[in-house]
């Protein structure tokens, strides 16, 4: 196991990538070179983001089914200028303006279940809203690198 025996998904559905909060990207080399892992996530020391914020779940639920509406449903990836619309129209964090664009960030940088969702998600696939200190998140993944 990990480095503390408690799991960290009490009783909640998974977000973003079945098991989330324990995924073996996050513990199975951190800063290493990193090949590919068998679900092909790797461990990679950079991720670059887009996401929705709200402090409401009410809110972010209907920013979720506004993608799924228009791609999820389907089986598509949200493409990035269509999420970006989403996260300009629902998200309430400043980077919102710009399409909820992060950018590329280390891993270390995003706190706890941000940081674990944004590292889990595959490239071009779209989380689950999922809880974070700030509030509710949807995060698009739209690239890694070491």
């Amino acid at each position: 196991m990990g480095k503390d025996s408690k799991p960290k998904n009490k009783g909640k559905q998974p977000a973003a990538g079945a098991g989330a909060g324990d995924d073996g990207a996050s513990k199975s080399g951190g800063k290493g070179k990193g090949g590919k892992s068998a679900d092909g996530l790797g461990t990679c020391t950079y991720v670059k983001a887009r996401h929705v914020l709200c402090e409401k779940q009410s809110k972010i639920n209907e920013a979720y089914k506004k993608l799924q509406d228009g791609w999820l449903d389907n089986g598509d990836k949200v493409p990035p200028a269509e999420f970006a619309k989403v996260a300009a129209e629902y998200s309430e964090c400043p980077s919102g303006k710009k399409g909820g664009d992060l950018g590329w960030f280390p891993r270390g940088k995003m706190a706890g279940p941000f940081q674990d969702v944004a590292f889990s998600t595959p490239i071009g696939a779209t989380s689950a809203p999922f809880k974070s200190t700030h509030g509710y998140h949807i995060i698009l993944c739209e690239g890694r690198k070491n």
